[in-house]
């Protein structure tokens, strides 16, 4: 493909001040396969020449728009070998040391807007997607060097390179012209190409793990002849849960092990192997690796330990172990893992060494720690709860919990989703991926770290406050993941959600017994955002006709002791056709007079009948209480707070799941350039903390609203900028270093006059560095202090904060975080959240704020936290509220050059480190 050049415009560049160095990436192809990414390299010459050597006459022809000969490859070579630069990159798709693919752009000049591309692709390749993996990855180099759109001209007859434009993003513009196609691709990444990028991935990341989760072959290789090894227990496991393809043993040592034939090695099995189950010492793995590679084997399970978690030795043997495994095109789960679970019954797969087997069911499960898994699968076999499927993370050197959550994410089998994590990746790009199936199924997780252990400290407030708990917390509540305290509330949400309907709201009915039960899950109920609505007249007088002797009709419904099977069926159907409830929670407690299972069956028919309520039971005192009923299979708990703090999650989980999306608004009067000229401008002075000017430049490009200030260096230019103001005013230290002014002297607060100013002169600039001078501003009045903010983490990305600010903002601890990028809906649930907020809708007579401004402001900081990564921290505060708008009257900022970050834009294996 050629292009013809198109004249340049000015550009606004946005994102790192530097564009960093692009290191190899590997990545899905659309048939599973792996390949990697990496630029151009001067000794790929002769393999450059031998890509465009193995082509037929048609792809050159389509490629030069005619035959060429040696001469004009010899030319295309030398220029895709040229050293990359703002004005020319050029990539490779590499596959087993053999390049079967390359896409390059040149520009006229280093800051053009525009680059003409070029893309080619080995003829045995086409079909598997790797024009367009190339284009994404270039677009993205192209988008952090400022380019805004690739422009190419493109044959008519070139159907394939024309889909490949028309898959890269929905705004592709074409234009036929002179028996040419022009063809122009934008680099920026809207919502529409984000989501085809993810569709792309989800569909290559099913194709990949396919051969892991369903394999049609399995072979464990280090299967011992002596029960108890782990290869043994992993073939014993296979072979009692009845794997429906063909079962292999590997080892030198026999012909056959526990009924399942045996092989000196891979090379000499039979047939085609699907899945490797690896469980020998750490010292052979690799080699083990080598030949199932050979052997073509699409994924492996190590279960073998002394990798990643031994130290800086095993870390080096792990990458290893996943650079050979992406030579192959192998899908590594592991090492150190307990090993994985599909309980389809077309597969029947327990690859693993765990000591149960859950029934088969809709949840899918992943667990980073082996313990936490066997927990985890014997409370779901204690408990009832069915799983789809189980992975073992162990060390996450290869498939990771993003891998599975696309996976999951069109697999027919799961419903829900539990995680157990201990770190993450990519967190940027769990949160889009892990948002897109929440929105379609439950996820739940449990994230170790909750403790103050792992905090960092900050020179902001903001800084100070976002702990890694917090950050996941962020990004659990913008994502829609149900976050539980332990593994016990995991698998009690888990039966709540799995193949259950969803609560339509929050009312719960409570209805048992024993009177004590039911106050307690009362209590229980107001933590777990539930509400226990008293009942309106006529569903009081329905429930008083069918149950005469109950200790009352209110809510909670106490039936007492000796209530019948029938007493409970007619309560059960009065309350679930009443309209008034959400979910019913039914308390049985057995005695020696009544009949909990006459009562289950009583009710069941009810159940069954009212399918769009969601219903839950405890049952107290039976020996062997069954862990469900009904048709549905509704759980039934031991204990009131378990099945109400379930109920709680399924509720918010609804709530989050039926809210609209939320949308990026349009913010006028942002000056993106502007913005990065003057952090270009920053970063050249080594960043930093800014003083007050160049923070103030910066908040105004965004449109973030400042109090008037005047920067003053000497007492008289106090007092002249306080005139022109007009008393009262302010005075605070212009040293950016001091954090917590008005415990230091810092500030001085409603000067009247001339003498007071010069004498608060003197005093706030002792407080810090006097060579810093003093900051002047007005008086300014409103009813409430709010505290903003912004800081950035390298690995999840920037987070917002607001709360409630001044001298508060630490004594209640009272904030909000969201990750970037926002929404509108995020920046209202942010302020809603407080426990301040109803300071700002009107407390006790007093006027309601501008929450519309308040909103503003925290889309502002989004977006200047999205575009400007070098923001590390950020404070406003206080920033005033009131019902005419929102003015912050101090502000604090550092910036810092930003290093390499996960992309989550990008289709990208995990890397190994």
């Amino acid at each position: 493909m050629t292009a013809t050049p198109t004249p340049a415009r000015p550009t606004t560049v946005v994102g790192a001040t530097t564009v960093p160095v692009l290191s190899p990436i590997d990545a899905l192809t659309a048939d599973g396969g792996i390949v990697r990414i990496r630029p151009v390299d001067p000794a790929d010459r002769s393999e450059l020449t031998a890509l465009h050597g193995r082509a037929g006459d048609d792809s050159l022809r389509m490629r030069f728009f005619a035959a060429p000969g040696s001469a004009t490859i010899a030319v295309e070579v030398d220029r895709l070998c040229r050293p990359g630069s703002p004005r020319h990159e050029a990539v490779v798709a590499e596959q087993a040391g053999t390049i079967i693919g390359v896409a390059s752009y040149d520009r006229d000049t280093d800051t053009a807007p525009r680059a003409e591309f070029a893309v080619f692709v080995d003829e045995a390749q086409h079909g598997r997607g790797i024009g367009t993996l190339l284009l994404e990855h270039l677009a993205a180099r192209a988008r952090a060097s400022g380019v805004e759109e690739l422009v190419g001209e493109v044959l008519p007859g070139n159907s394939r390179m024309l889909q490949v434009a028309r898959d890269l993003t929905p705004e592709a513009r074409s234009r036929f012209d002179d028996g040419i196609v022009r063809v122009g691709l934008t680099t920026s990444l809207d919502d529409a190409a984000q989501l085809a990028v993810d569709d792309r991935e989800r569909a290559a990341e099913r194709a990949s793990l396919r051969p892991l989760l369903a394999p049609r072959s399995v072979a464990v290789v280090g299967a011992g002849r002596t029960p108890g090894g782990i290869g043994h227990e992993t073939l014993r496991a296979l072979r009692e849960y009845g794997f429906t393809g063909d079962l292999y043993a590997v080892n030198p040592q026999a012909t056959e092990i526990d009924g399942v034939p045996a092989y000196p090695a891979l090379a000499q099995l039979p047939g085609p192997v699907d899945l490797a189950v690896i469980a020998v010492p750490a010292g052979s793995v690799a080699d083990v690796l080598a030949d199932a590679g050979a052997a073509g084997v699409r994924a492996a399970v190590v279960l073998s330990s002394g990798f990643g978690e031994t130290g800086a030795d095993g870390r080096a043997r792990q990458a290893e172990l996943v650079r050979q495994a992406r030579r192959y095109g192998i899908r590594l789960v592991g090492p150190n893992c307990l090993g994985i679970v599909n309980t389809d019954p077309e597969v029947r797969l327990n690859a693993s060494f765990g000591p149960a087997v859950p029934a088969s069911g809709g949840l899918a499960v992943a667990s980073q720690s082996g313990a936490v898994g066997i927990a985890l699968l014997d409370h779901a076999v204690k408990s009832g709860c069915g799983v789809s499927s189980f992975v073992s993370l162990g060390n996450k050197a290869d498939v990771s919990g993003n891998d599975l959550i696309a996976y999951w994410f069109d697999d027919p089998a799961t419903t829900a989703v539990a995680l157990y994590l201990e770190s993450f990746g990519n967190p940027r790009k769990f949160a889009r991926t892990v948002r897109a199936l929440a929105r379609r199924k439950p996820v739940l997780a449990v994230k170790s770290g909750r403790s103050a252990a792992g905090r960092r400290a900050g020179a902001s407030h903001t800084a100070a406050a976002a702990a890694p708990d917090v950050t996941v917390d962020a990004l659990f509540a913008q994502a829609g993941v149900v976050r539980v305290d332990n593994l016990g509330d995991l698998l009690d949400a888990a039966r709540m959600v799995t193949d259950q309907p969803l609560p339509a709201g929050n009312r719960l009915a409570v209805v048992g017994n024993a009177g004590g039960f039911n106050v307690l899950a009362a209590d229980a109920a107001e933590s777990a955002g539930l509400r226990i609505p008293a009942p309106s007249p006529t569903l009081r007088a329905r429930l008083a006709s069918v149950t005469p002797d109950a200790a009352g009709h209110d809510n909670p419904l106490d039936l007492g002791a000796a209530a019948t099977p029938e007493a409970f069926r007619a309560t059960v159907a009065a309350l679930a056709a009443s309209g008034e409830v959400d979910s019913l929670l039914v308390i049985v407690a057995a005695s020696r007079t009544n009949d909990v299972p006459a009562t289950l069956a009583a009710i069941t028919p009810v159940v069954d009948h009212h399918p769009e309520l969601t219903v839950a039971a405890v049952v107290i005192g039976l020996p062997q209480a069954p862990p469900a009923f009904a048709a549905r299979q509704a759980p039934i708990f031991d204990l009131p707070e378990r099945a109400v703090r379930a109920l709680g999650h399924a509720s918010r989980y609804a709530t989050w799941r039926t809210a609209p999306l939320g949308a990026r608004p349009e913010l006028p009067g942002v000056r993106s350039a502007d913005a990065r000229a003057a952090v270009v401008r920053a970063m050249a002075a080594d960043g930093g903390w800014q003083p007050y000017d160049r923070t103030a430049e910066l908040l105004a490009c965004y449109g973030i609203p400042l109090v008037e200030t005047v920067t003053v260096t000497d007492e008289e230019g106090a007092v002249a900028a306080a005139t022109r103001i007009g008393y009262p005013v302010v005075l605070k230290s212009a040293d950016p270093d001091l954090v917590h002014k008005s415990d230091t002297g810092a500030v001085q607060l409603d000067l009247a006059d001339a003498e007071a100013v010069r004498a608060a002169f003197r005093t706030v600039t002792a407080a810090g560095r006097p060579a810093a001078g003093a900051l002047v501003q007005p008086m300014a009045g409103r009813q409430l202090e709010l505290v903003a903010g912004i800081v950035h983490d390298p690995l999840f990305g920037s987070l917002v904060m607001a709360g409630l600010g001044g001298v508060h903002t630490d004594l209640f601890d009272d904030r909000a975080f969201r990750l970037v990028p926002m929404t509108d809906r995020d920046a209202a649930q942010m302020w809603r959240s407080l426990r301040a907020a109803p300071l700002l809708t009107g407390f006790r007579g007093a006027p309601a704020v501008d929450t519309t401004a308040v909103e503003d402001l925290l889309l502002r900081l989004g977006r200047l936290a999205e575009e400007v990564p070098e923001v590390a921290e950020l404070d406003l505060n206080p920033v005033l509220v009131g019902p005419d708008g929102a003015l912050a009257v101090d502000a604090k900022l550092r910036l810092a050059a930003v290093d390499a970050e996960p992309d989550p834009t990008l289709r990208q294996l995990r890397q190994p480190s």
